[in-house]
């Protein structure tokens, strides 16, 4: 019998967040950095700043060198911008190129931000793959790749951090407690760092997402932030860089994460083409949780939340103003999150 965990409640307490984490979590970034950093040498060695696109991506590894390249470029060049953390998949590759269609230039970023990661979480097993990334990069053409250190994003004595009001409150928030201070921080840096006209994310981190059109925002950050729609396997399974930690069967089982949110879109369509004004939130998270419980594999469901487009915040009635239905829940041993944006 398949044992499933549940933890639904939005909890009406914020977490509070544990600061000397951090400090722990950079040093152990640190380490792991040390072993990229020669590396990292080489491929800048490869391809000066000043490279063409035959040259591939010039590699940008400190922020004196990218804010160079930077400041090199006229007023009116339009810089697309796409910040990652490596491990890129298609869907990474798609912010990309719809960056490339929009803009003079665009320049990638490779860090996996250590701020972001709680203590037990897959920090230090985070896939890298430096040098496939940033051939990857070039070949969908983008110009720069800005690949910094946690020594030099956080350097001996930092002590500031973005702290957004509410997102630890959501289900996310809650699930990881810090995440979004760290999102927050790094995201504010690398956009004062290199300045660009707009920014490109993947709609599969619906609550990050909100967090970061917050932060231009509430910040006055003259920035565009470009939300793409999530890129998803054949069988509806969402992109993600630890899909790579799924086994041969927990990756056969997985597409179940999908079929689960789409089951709760049939229902919200439905009631609405018979004339009902509105659904429950309940009701479709009802949908969703019978949906993974079918599913041996499934044995945690994190959460289902059923939020505001816009706030991310929770409501009990979705009518024609549409909701975010996402979730987190455990294959096997690997946490997956998903969502949809009903409309």
């Amino acid at each position: 019998m398949n044992t499933l965990v549940r933890h639904q409640k939005r909890s009406s307490v914020v977490p509070v967040l544990a600061r000397t984490l951090s400090d722990r979590r950079v040093q152990r970034a640190k380490s792991n950095n040390s072993s990229l950093s020669f590396r990292v040498s080489l491929l800048s060695t490869m391809s000066e700043p000043e490279g063409n696109a035959n040259d591939g991506a010039a590699i940008h590894p400190t922020i004196g060198a990218i804010r160079s390249m930077r400041k090199s470029l006229g007023p009116a060049t339009r810089v697309g911008f796409v910040p990652t953390m490596g491990a890129l998949h298609e869907g990474h590759l798609s912010l990309a190129r719809a960056a490339l269609e929009e803009n003079d230039i665009v320049i990638a970023s490779i860090f996996v931000n250590p701020t972001q990661f709680g203590e037990g979480e897959d920090l230090d097993r985070y896939p890298r793959q430096l040098e496939k990334d940033v051939k990857l990069l070039s070949e969908v053409g983008v110009s720069h790749v800005f690949t910094p250190s946690a020594d030099s994003m956080y350097k001996k004595n930092h002590v500031t951090y973005v702290d957004p009001c509410g997102f630890d409150n959501t289900m996310e928030g809650i699930s990881r407690p810090g995440f979004f201070r760290g999102v927050a921080t790094v995201v504010t840096k690398l956009f004062n760092i290199v300045q660009p006209t707009s920014a490109y994310f993947g709609q599969k981190d619906a609550v990050q997402c909100a967090l970061i059109k917050r932060i231009t925002e509430d910040l006055d950050m003259d920035i565009n932030i470009k939300i793409m729609d999530t890129v998803r396997e054949d069988d509806g399974l969402a992109m993600s860089s630890r899909n790579a930690y799924l086994s041969e069967e927990e990756r056969r089982r997985a597409p179940i994460v999908y079929t689960s949110l789409m089951a709760a879109r049939e229902v919200f369509d439905s009631r609405l083409s018979r004339g009902v004004e509105t659904v429950s939130a309940d009701d479709l998270r009802e949908v969703v949780e019978g949906v993974l419980e079918t599913e041996p594999l499934v044995t945690e469901v994190q959460y289902v939340a059923i939020d505001d487009t816009t706030t991310m915040q929770p409501i009990s009635d979705v009518g024609d103003g549409g909701c975010v239905i996402s979730l987190a829940c455990v294959v096997g041993s690997v946490r997956l999150i998903d969502n949809i944006v009903l409309r």
